[in-house]
């Protein structure tokens, strides 16, 4: 999957105003026949389109966000999924890889992995180039490894996966200037050495990193100073088909042919990316001002779903949306979660409650046409293998969620309506959401009815929905004003979960950690698990767990739209297909 290799954030952006009945209110009427959902097992990948193509032209792509992006077009630096709609026609990653997300060879670089002596070997095609004409080296693979394990990153990328890399503590901590587990064999080779090895590492993003950076480039600025520089945000080097010519930050980007590219020159002549809001984003498509639009907003899929002069592409997402909870911070100097058991959100009677408040199911069906469904693990079923259908997650049942609180000693002692803590104190739990769309509001404002139902007083976090950019600076910052938060993931193709839930992952947003959340993570990453039963039930066993810590709860699975104009010729939207836009062409010269 083009967008894996990170986990970027999801927005919960929406267009369609519905009222809080639409989602059943006390009870649920997720049987209602009056909303037409839709089977995304019946859309298709691949775009229809047997017409001739014309030389050149410009291919204008809109990307449907109510906030500006950030513009960090580096994987070092990289923090959300708008980012990394932008980097998709420059940015190329070293490895190709099969539908199971499989590495394969057809990339710009080979996979070798020797389990027995924990080792890697990333060997570069020749003649891969970057877009400045430099070739791509090992020193360009090693580059990432030096940067993101050197005290003085600024990113959040320093986690389990680096620290997994021999001599990566020594360097972290400044008491060596080369990682002893990474040796530059020749200028095309890199072989890495691992304390440990696990299955995921024969598929993208699962141990081995999946980028190079241009060293030619980055050496000469301090490492301190480079999120913020123009080789990250003006005038990004990539070996892609295609370069980031012109930036207007937070609008948009156009793109030229890169004349180095290793495969061979691409067949437009331009590509522009716009952002544009949610709210105009339906007429956009309906005036035909765009060829492809990324992130269309799913809950309004029929008021353009029988629009003139497009195909309309669909598929599961790598993603899901979940509810998390705030159990502690992360220390940054450690780089660790610390544990509050004293946190607001500490009961995880309190959190399950809440959990089975809500029906999800009602969720997917009103307010997004049947284009997401009910949540149950956190290894979306999309990992046919690895999702445990065996648990059934949080399905609604307001009488369940009731006696819960009650047995846990959250009654309303003081009879107006809402309940207090165990100590008999006043509870109010500040839940944060993200704006965007006509449906955020509706949505947030059911989760708050449907909590109330079980005698919660929870109110929105600073009053009202939150900016995109805001709502994660918050999150990221452990904003004392927040105890529940609603989000979404996009997801690893490799779907090791410990980049999210580890107790060194900053990504670990609700703080939650314990010994045995750690036995449970480890296994799945351990060389064990390169038997597939044993990975299998490792899989299995956390999954179960996380089910009944409930330190976040899944909510909605995901799937996605992709509006694509009739003139657009070989594009497959399909995850294993790495080069799309090496080989887009266009058929006529307007829309």
């Amino acid at each position: 999957m083009k967008n894996s290799k990170v986990l970027g954030l999801l927005t919960l952006t929406a267009v369609m105003a519905l009222t809080l009945a639409a989602c059943g209110g006390k009870k649920s009427d997720s049987g209602n026949k009056s909303v037409e959902t839709e089977d995304i097992s019946k859309f298709t990948m691949k775009v229809k389109n047997d017409k001739e193509a014309i030389k050149g032209g410009t291919l204008d792509v809109a990307v449907a966000s109510d906030t500006q992006f950030k513009g960090l077009f580096s994987k070092a630096y990289q923090q959300d999924a708008y980012d990394d709609y932008y980097m998709k026609p420059s940015d190329e990653i070293l490895f190709s890889y099969d539908e199971d997300f499989v590495i394969t060879e057809d990339g710009a670089a080979k996979l070798a992995i020797d389990v027995d002596n924990n080792k890697a070997t990333i060997t570069l095609k020749k003649d891969v180039k970057w877009s400045d004409g430099e070739p791509v080296t090992a020193d360009d693979v090693i580059y990432p490894y030096e940067l993101i394990g050197n005290k003085d990153y600024t990113g959040i990328r320093y986690d389990d996966k680096f620290m997994n890399v021999v001599g990566m503590d020594e360097y972290h901590e400044g008491k060596t200037d080369t990682i002893s587990g990474i040796k530059k064999v020749d200028e095309l080779t890199t072989e890495i050495t691992f304390k440990e090895m696990n299955p995921g590492m024969l598929q993208l993003s699962g141990g081995v990193n999946t980028y190079a950076m241009p060293k030619h480039i980055f050496k000469d600025i301090p490492i301190k100073d480079q999120e913020q520089s123009d080789a990250v945000r003006k005038n990004p080097v990539t070996f892609g088909p295609y370069y980031m010519n012109k930036i207007v930050t937070g609008e948009s980007v156009e793109y030229l042919p890169n004349e180095h590219y290793y495969q061979g020159k691409p067949k437009l002549d331009k590509i522009v990316f716009t952002n544009v809001p949610t709210a105009s984003i339906v007429e956009a498509v309906k005036a035909k001002k765009y060829d492809i639009v990324y992130s269309m907003p799913t809950d309004s899929y029929p008021t353009y779903k029988d629009s003139e002069g497009y195909q309309m592409l669909g598929r599961e997402e790598l993603a899901y949306t979940y509810i998390g909870f705030k159990l502690g911070t992360f220390d940054k100097e450690k780089g660790e979660v610390i544990m509050n058991s004293d946190a607001k959100m500490a009961d995880v009677k309190l959190r399950q409650a809440m959990g089975y408040a809500v029906d999800n199911n009602a969720i997917g069906q009103k307010f997004y046409n049947g284009l997401r469904t009910g949540a149950t693990t956190l290894i979306p079923p999309i990992f046919k293998t690895l999702h445990n259908k065996d648990v059934k997650g949080y399905q609604y049942d307001l009488e369940k969620a009731k006696k819960m609180l009650d047995d846990a000693g959250y009654k309303d002692t003081d009879k107006d309506g809402l309940r207090e803590d165990p100590n008999g104190k006043k509870l109010t739990i500040n839940f944060a959401s993200m704006a965007g769309g006509e449906t955020a509001q509706p949505l947030a404002d059911y989760y708050l009815q449907q909590w109330k139902e079980i005698g919660l007083d929870v109110k929105l976090a600073t009053g009202r929905l939150i900016d995109f950019q805001a709502f994660y600076d918050k999150i990221k910052n452990d904003d004392p004003e927040i105890d529940v938060f609603q989000a979404a993931w996009g997801v690893n193709s490799a779907p090791s979960p410990a980049g999210l839930y580890s107790r060194k992952a900053a990504f670990n947003y609700s703080r939650f950690a314990s010994e045995e959340n750690d036995k449970l993570l480890k296994a799945i990453d351990s060389k064990a698990s390169f038997d597939d039963k044993k990975r299998k039930e490792a899989y299995d066993a956390w999954q179960e767990y996380m089910f009944e810590q409930a330190p976040v709860i899944p909510t909605l699975y995901r799937n996605e739209i992709l509006p694509i104009s009739d003139r657009v010729k070989s594009f497959t939207w399909n995850y294993e297909d790495t080069r799309d836009y090496y080989s887009i062409e266009l058929t006529a010269e307007k829309r």
